[in-house]
């Protein structure tokens, strides 16, 4: 796993009274023990993956109350699952990455929404939006007014995060209807304290097992009962959520002196807004606001009467509201006219970006343009402005491979293959592969979803001079490949090759466990083949390939693309994510050194004297470890290549060194510690032969 939990899980047994202290995604499990959770999944990915890090270090916990937990193998699995709560009164919670996997799971999310709940279900969702993000840019809020899913936006701070789990499950079971809670990067991180209650068994649970199964023909989405569902989600399950949030009061009203203003803000921005107000000197450090905040902890649905309540006999108001569209803000305004409060002026996206992340420079910005107080940005303004005079700029930095990344070769392998049949169309994928659309490598020429890939290269290949590539993760693998793609392709005896990282995990999400993960926890099914599975649905031609050995793979590409084997081409390219394996290694030899055990570590190195300086395996290599330094050679002034400290002796740079025919300046060296007698002989004979001596 990207993180352990081990050590805090212990906190989610506290009890009646006692006080958390940590951060927030622990805090959200803990509230759904509190709640008494029947069941939990989710699917890895943004910070909420770690509510299912968190659950599987807690599993003595879980199975003491009885709570089953699933990683599922897509959101729209974890979102199916949550079908258990359509018929039996069983609280189950799922998380995913937002919107991307919302995305995936809108069809079961669809259907839950119309057959409605009768246990209470929370979706927690990773809004990932921002600059912090690494998806496209959209927002969770259209999906809620789509499928008439309530939508929480809690207040970054735990004891209110906490508040809205176990308020969202009441709000669920009171409306029938299932919850979102979305959370955005920092929230999941957040820090802070909330006191605690005891945990909740489930009513029915591994422990407590339901007896007969539940029939009701009204609750399956088939005509006639979808249009009654319809009906009853807008004439008795909307009124009553309304009805919930204003007699709960889970939205929040902050009180001012300046009663002529007012700000209406997304829960999730109320800190951003806040902190911008103490900076305009209108809040002090506790949060206490001159300028009246109502704070939508409940983005969907919006209650009129609350916003025509705070609105009234107000001269502006700013409504604050992160992305496109501005669906609050044109809700606020309908509302407002309607209820005849027409002499309130609103302000928000005239004032505010219309698209991208709402940092605290942006919100401050917006909030000093609206209370005519923008002299206090300009200090930054000229700040930041002096800065980058000074700097010229700050250098961009591109995401990348790691270093030793298994993935690295395969793309310098596909360089070497285009300097022999030209440039070639490859389909990408979502993946820390995609970073090959980057230099130094530049391929990848679409990418459309995760597992995807060879679905999007459908139309391409047949219309294509020669053969195109596709480029697949085994997570993607997993996820939505092996249907949407290579089953799809081989019923279609679609031609094409296909490219599967095979590095063992879910890497770019964090490392978790894949069915064809090397390493398995004890509760997850070992053995389960990537090969068995394309052989089973029918590949007839599959070649595992060692991603290290660069001419290895380049050989087995080309044969790929000029072989008369018409149907897909799979190519296996086997080799462990390596920060993964260091993880793996580090306390190994760490414990090995410290009980005086012989250990040998590989590192790579550039004769200097050969090096001829012009850099091609570093266009090539793109390794953070192999860079440049000045040339000892006072007569040569092209600076040579070197490898500096970091290096974790993949070999790459040599590989590619050889494979693409260019100097031979590499060389392979193993540091030895902890050197046996054979050992320190051999160096005593060397330094002999080199006339030197050996300390």
């Amino acid at each position: 796993m990207e993180r352990s939990f081990k050590e805090e899980v212990a906190k989610l047994n506290l009890g009646d009274g006692e006080v958390f202290h940590g951060e927030g995604i622990l805090a959200v499990t803990k509230a759904l023990l509190q709640s008494g959770v029947a069941y939990v999944g989710g699917y890895q990915g943004a910070p909420v993956s770690h509510m299912m890090d968190v659950l599987n270090d807690a599993r003595d916990i879980l199975d003491e109350l009885g709570i089953h937990v699933e990683s599922n193998a897509s959101e729209a699995g974890a979102a199916a699952m949550l079908g258990a709560s359509i018929n039996y009164p069983m609280r189950g919670a799922v998380t995913f990455k937002s919107t991307v996997g919302t995305n995936v799971a809108s069809d079961a999310l669809s259907n839950l929404a119309s057959a409605g709940v009768l246990g209470g279900t929370l979706i927690v969702l990773g809004e990932d939006y921002g600059e912090g993000s690494s998806i496209i840019q959209e927002r969770s809020h259209a999906f809620a007014m789509k499928s008439q899913i309530w939508l929480l936006d809690p207040r970054p701070n735990l004891r209110k995060i906490v508040e809205m789990v176990e308020q969202g499950f009441e709000l669920s079971e009171a409306s029938s209807t299932p919850v979102m809670l979305e959370l955005r990067i920092r929230a999941c991180h957040v820090q802070g304290s909330f006191e605690t209650k005891r945990n909740q068994a489930p009513r029915f649970s591994k422990r407590t097992l339901i007896e007969n199964p539940d029939f009701d023909y009204g609750r399956i989405c088939l005509p006639p009962a979808t249009y009654a569902q319809e009906k009853h989600k807008i004439d008795v399950r909307w009124p009553a959520a309304v009805r919930f949030i204003k007699e709960r009061k889970l939205n929040e009203t902050f009180a001012g002196d300046m009663q002529d203003l007012g700000i209406l803000c997304q829960g999730g921005l109320y800190n951003a807004v806040i902190r911008a107000l103490q900076q305009l000197g209108l809040a002090d450090a506790f949060g206490a606001s001159r300028v009246p905040i109502y704070c939508m902890n409940v983005t969907y649905p919006l209650i009129p009467e609350e916003i025509t309540e705070f609105c009234r006999n107000k001269a502006s108001v700013l409504v604050v509201e992160e992305g496109q569209p501005a669906y609050i803000e044109e809700a606020v305004l309908a509302t407002l006219r309607r209820h005849a409060v027409n002499d309130v002026k609103v302000r928000g996206k005239d004032l505010l970006p219309m698209a991208g992340e709402y940092t605290g420079e942006v919100v401050l910005t917006g909030v000093s343009r609206f209370l005519d107080s923008e002299e206090f940005v300009e200090p930054i303004k000229k700040l930041k402005q002096k800065a980058a005079e000074l700097l010229g700029g700050l250098p961009q930095r591109p995401p990348g491979f790691c270093v030793g990344c298994p993935e690295r070769p395969v793309f310098s392998a596909m360089k070497v293959l285009e300097n022999e049949v030209g440039k070639v169309h490859l389909s990408a994928d979502i993946g820390c592969h995609l970073f090959s659309t980057l230099p130094p490598f530049d391929l990848g020429n679409t990418v459309l979803g995760y597992g995807l890939g060879l679905a999007s290269n459908s139309a391409v290949q047949p219309m294509f001079g020669r053969r195109t590539i596709t480029m697949m993760g085994d997570g993607g693998f997993w996820h939505n490949g092996l249907t949407s793609g290579i089953a799809n392709t081989v019923f279609n005896k679609n031609d094409g090759i296909l490219v599967i990282m095979k590095n063992g995990y879910s890497s770019a999400t964090g490392t978790q466990e894949l069915p064809s993960s090397p390493h398995h926890s004890e509760h997850k099914a070992p053995d389960m083949s990537m090969e068995r599975a394309l052989e089973g649905i029918g590949v007839g031609w599959i070649k595992t390939v060692d991603n290290y050995k660069v001419g290895a793979v380049a050989k087995t590409l080309k044969e790929a693309m000029t072989t008369d084997y018409r149907g897909l081409k799979v190519i296996i390219a086997d080799g462990e994510c390596q920060l993964e394996r260091q993880r793996r290694l580090r306390p190994l030899v760490s414990r090995q050194l410290s009980e005086g055990k012989r250990t040998v570590r590989v590192k790579y190195g550039v004769d200097e004297d050969t090096c001829t300086g012009d850099h091609s395996c570093i266009r090539l290599s793109g390794c953070p470890t192999l860079t440049i330094k000045d040339n000892p050679d006072p007569l040569r002034t092209d600076p040579v290549a070197t490898v500096i400290d970091g290096c974790v002796g993949c070999g790459l740079c040599g590989e590619n060194a050889h494979a693409a025919v260019l100097c031979p300046s590499f060389y392979r060296a193993e540091v030895i510690q902890n050197p046996n007698i054979w050992d320190k002989a051999k160096a005593r004979l060397r330094s002999l032969l080199r006339g030197t001596t050996v300390h």
